[in-house]
């Protein structure tokens, strides 16, 4: 298997990376996630404009890439920025979606979130569901008008800056059923909906999603009607994927980072780097980043495979990216030592970044059980 990039990859990568040297920093990322929107309008105007949300999506959806690779590599970029602005929430999770299942019609929303004037959240986590995508108790009625939605949708990401809500609720079968799932599309000014923020750990922007009557067109169903668990399977998956190629951007920063300040810091007059203990931990680490790397390759290359497929391996690509990112997070911290734990030093920031991208559509945990459900689960 041939892993460089093409040449239109390597020109996007170069692209954004020089961006994000150029125009992102610490200062401005802080700045992002105090504002009210939680991210900055310019940059996301720019990353637009360099084309970096239409690489997300295919050629017939109005963009140029959106295979395995070409998340990986944005999101492995974004990971190394800190970027806070809304790709995965919008273009990955609710795009994809809306690309997968939707009508012509629907598909119109495209353009406006690949050119970033519309912003899109795929709601879909409630309370104690634990991160499982079939469990869901959000109940969609039929209506003389259309439709009716009740439910508490928790930890959507982007919420409050949403224009367009697809919201996944049950319109058939028990609690626990993967059929009887459908998707909507609500907009953000719905009567009944009500769109409360809740950061994360890490500042995030996500918000709970309350439903109280509130009504939709029939027309607003989005993909086959009890059918939407798949489509909503397939784009978590995506989502997956984008969130371990950030982590692999993280960690590659944080390690840098820390080679930087081992072999400069001075102690019994020579850098701390050439103790052999820390040379020895050092290279453990360097060793599971790889590993990390390996990982999200064979999720990427296996994003197009056949479902069994494509799901083992971005459950095991989200295990590895939830151990190591854990492991490098704590060990860049105390390779730095006191100074680690300073807000001001940007470590800090990517360590808090790990540990929340461990946490987001399904821990590590999780993701190990699932792994080991879909193993055991029957050939066709």
């Amino acid at each position: 298997m041939n892993f460089e990039h093409s040449a239109e990859r390597r020109m996007l990568a170069d692209s954004l990376n020089r961006f994000i040297t150029q125009q992102y920093n610490l200062e401005k990322r802080q700045q992002s996630l105090q504002s009210e929107l939680g991210f900055n309008p310019d940059i996301w105007r720019q990353l637009a404009d360099l084309g970096v949300i239409g690489a997300l999506f295919s050629e017939a959806d109005g963009g140029f890439g959106g295979g395995g690779f070409d998340l990986a590599l944005v999101f492995e970029a974004i990971g190394r920025g800190l970027l806070v602005e809304p790709l995965l929430g919008s273009a990955v999770l609710a795009g994809e979606a809306i690309a997968s299942a939707g009508t012509e019609e629907q598909k119109m929303h495209l353009g406006p979130i690949i050119d970033g004037s519309l912003i899109a959240a795929l709601a879909h986590e409630e309370p104690g569901n634990h991160y499982a995508t079939h469990r869901v108790a959000c109940r969609a009625e039929a209506d003389p008008a259309g439709w009716r939605l009740d439910g508490i949708k928790n930890m959507v990401l982007n919420g409050r800056q949403a224009g367009l809500l697809v919201v996944a609720a049950r319109t058939a079968g028990a609690l626990d059923d993967s059929q009887g799932i459908s998707l909507f599309l609500v907009p953000a000014d719905t009567p009944g909906l009500e769109i409360l923020a809740c950061p994360t750990l890490d500042s995030g922007p996500v918000a709970q999603v309350r439903l109280h009557h509130a009504k939709v067109p029939a027309q607003a169903l989005l993909g086959p009607l009890h059918q939407g668990h798949a489509i909503l399977e397939r784009a978590i998956g995506r989502g997956l994927l984008a969130l371990c190629a950030e982590a692999l951007g993280a960690m590659e920063v944080a390690k840098l980072a820390t080679l930087d300040y081992l072999r400069t810091r001075q102690q019994f007059g020579r850098p701390i780097g050439s103790f052999q203990a820390l040379q020895h931990r050092m290279a453990v680490l360097l060793l599971e980043i790889e590993q990390a790397r390996s990982a999200v390759i064979n999720a990427a290359a296996a994003l197009d495979a056949d479902r069994l497929t494509r799901e083992r391996s971005l459950s095991a690509a989200k295990v590895s990216i939830g151990r190591i990112g854990a492991l490098v997070a704590e060990e860049c911290i105390q390779l730095h030592g006191g100074i680690g734990m300073t807000w001001e030093l940007p470590l800090a920031h990517y360590a808090k970044r790990l540990v929340m991208l461990d946490h987001q559509l399904g821990d590590e945990d999780h993701h190990l059980q699932r792994y080991i459900a879909l193993g055991q689960a029957p050939t066709p």
